[in-house]
């Protein structure tokens, strides 16, 4: 006999919310484009003029490197002080997870290479392999912790995979549906897709996420992907949660 699906965690009352005194902004995939987060960092401090810093939170979803021109000048911003005073949750990507799985020995890297990995390898100033083969690729997993600060390891090394505020879950790509949020695999939320994007069945708390790239913000009442394909469109979404009230910051090249 067929077994149902999982009938998924009963629905919230009420919107969804963030503790009262409460602002986060959520940022979404930056993929190398520094100047692309250093224009929304300056939207954020703009827009949380009137706040104080101390009640002020933001989340990024992950995928800082590759793609785009500058992961290094990405890590610099992020793994220093990005808005004083502020609370920061760095959450990992798929990307971050691939730079670390090769700089470790756990993959052998052309996949995370293919993926952008090029573009961040010349970030910090090596040339990296066209035709990969194992001693190349050998070579650039002994050269590239060398160039790379300490600071950008001990980052990339420290990175959660998920949060939550109030009514919200953070994190990278999305969830597995009919899963509680404490109990998800790092794998789904570092990587899925589906069935998460096309399931409408509430989840225990409104996901917010990136990942999977859309023209304009996608916000669902189960879920809101912020993911609007920096490296490609030059466009760099933040998600604005204060009180039950969602908005979103965009910045441009």
């Amino acid at each position: 006999m067929r077994r149902a699906p999982p009938a998924g965690p009963p629905p919230r009352s009420g919107p969804p919310a963030v503790p009262d005194g409460l602002r986060v902004y959520a940022v979404g995939d930056i993929h190398g484009e520094s100047r692309l987060l250093e224009r929304m960092l300056e939207a954020i401090r703009a827009d949380a003029a009137d706040h104080p810093p101390s009640a002020t939170i933001l989340v990024f979803l992950g995928d800082y490197i590759d793609r785009g021109p500058d992961s290094r000048g990405v890590l610099d911003i992020l793994a220093g002080d990005p808005l004083p005073g502020c609370g920061v949750r760095h959450l990992a990507g798929n990307h971050e997870a691939a730079l670390v799985d090769f700089l470790d020995g756990r993959a052998g890297g052309m996949d995370w290479l293919a993926f952008g990995g090029m573009e961040t390898v010349a970030s910090y100033g090596l040339a990296p392999p066209r035709s990969p083969t194992p001693a190349l690729l050998a070579r650039l997993r002994a050269e590239l912790p060398d160039r790379m600060p300490p600071a950008h390891l001990d980052f990339l090394h420290g990175l959660d995979h998920s949060c939550a505020i109030g009514d919200y879950g953070f994190v990278h790509a999305g969830i597995r549906p009919g899963r509680a949020f404490t109990e998800q695999s790092p794998v789904d939320l570092l990587r899925i897709r589906e069935p998460f994007l096309s399931d409408p069945r509430p989840h225990d708390r409104v996901i917010v996420h990136g990942h999977t790239i859309t023209a304009a913000p996608e916000k669902l009442p189960n879920r809101i992907g912020i993911d609007t394909g920096a490296y490609a469109t030059g466009i760099l979404t933040a998600l604005r949660l204060v009180g039950t009230e969602q908005g979103f910051l965009q910045v441009r090249r």
